[in-house]
């Protein structure tokens, strides 16, 4: 008989798994709101701009239940400390392995777990840099910039994280891709609005998936050809690195490739 872990794990659409992990924090008070969602699109765009060699699936599964124990009160020091040790125990029950539940402990380092596994430092990147760009009833969200600097100087000040700097770079490199709509805006900027705008979870999914998604995959496929056609203009002294041929059918290539990606 299949255990949940099977059956989440072995379902590859993400919109599945959010709707599966939906229904689970209905019947079993799991914890599952919109900044989960909003953690986890940006866990999926981190993934796909690094290409570490990691389990995506296995690695975007853990971000949807890595705070399957987290409860709503800042002032809870104890529970704080507790939640993500009490939902590692909780994943084990449900048949996750004991790696996916060390991952999931890790998310933060308040159980002392040693050594960290590699997807654990994806998934603490994500939890705290996604949780300082939204509002909180004592402060509201900080600008990715800001949110970068206390991520390196404040919050792993004194702690290794092998992916800080590709993450770093990811977030600079977001900053640079706008989203055409009825106005302009950057990528993680539209990402908070629509969090704001959006009360309800189920709504808030499928804003995600069906309207964000593809406007910030498409605008980031922009953002690349862009970057790949500046440097193939770049000069040598005053002669083009590139005949003008050889551009064009490089180019054709690459925007051959973008169009394969959305068959």
């Amino acid at each position: 008989m299949d255990t949940f872990a099977s059956y989440i794990l072995n379902e590859e659409e993400l919109e599945s798994k959010m709707e599966i992990t939906y229904y689970l924090s209905k019947k079993a008070k799991v914890f599952f709101d919109k900044s989960v969602v909003f953690k986890l699109e940006i866990a999926r765009l981190f993934l796909d701009y690094s290409k570490i060699e990691v389990d995506r699936n296995f690695v975007l599964t853990a971000c949807l239940l890595c705070n399957c124990k987290k409860v709503n009160q800042a002032q809870d020091i104890e529970k704080i400390h507790s939640y993500a040790k009490e939902g590692a125990e909780y994943l084990r029950g449900l048949g996750f392995g004991q790696k996916f539940c060390k991952v999931c402990e890790e998310v933060n380092r308040y159980s002392n777990s040693n050594p960290r596994e590699r997807e654990s430092d994806i998934i603490e990147l994500v939890d705290q840099f996604g949780g300082m760009l939204l509002d909180r009833p004592e402060r509201i969200g900080f600008k990715p910039d800001e949110a970068l600097v206390l991520l390196e100087h404040r919050n792993l000040k004194d702690e290794y994280n092998r992916y800080l700097g590709t993450f770093i770079e990811f977030v600079n490199f977001l900053e640079t891709v706008q989203i055409n709509d009825l106005v302009n805006m950057k990528a993680l900027n539209r990402l908070v609005k629509i969090y704001n705008e959006t009360d309800d979870l189920k709504k808030f999914i499928q804003k995600v998936v069906y309207e964000y998604e593809p406007k910030v995959d498409k605008a980031i496929r922009k953002q690349g050809e862009e970057i790949a056609e500046e440097m193939l203009r770049k000069v040598e002294g005053n002669r083009p690195l590139f005949s003008e041929e050889t551009t064009k059918k490089i180019m054709a290539h690459i925007q051959n490739i973008g169009e394969e990606e959305n068959v």
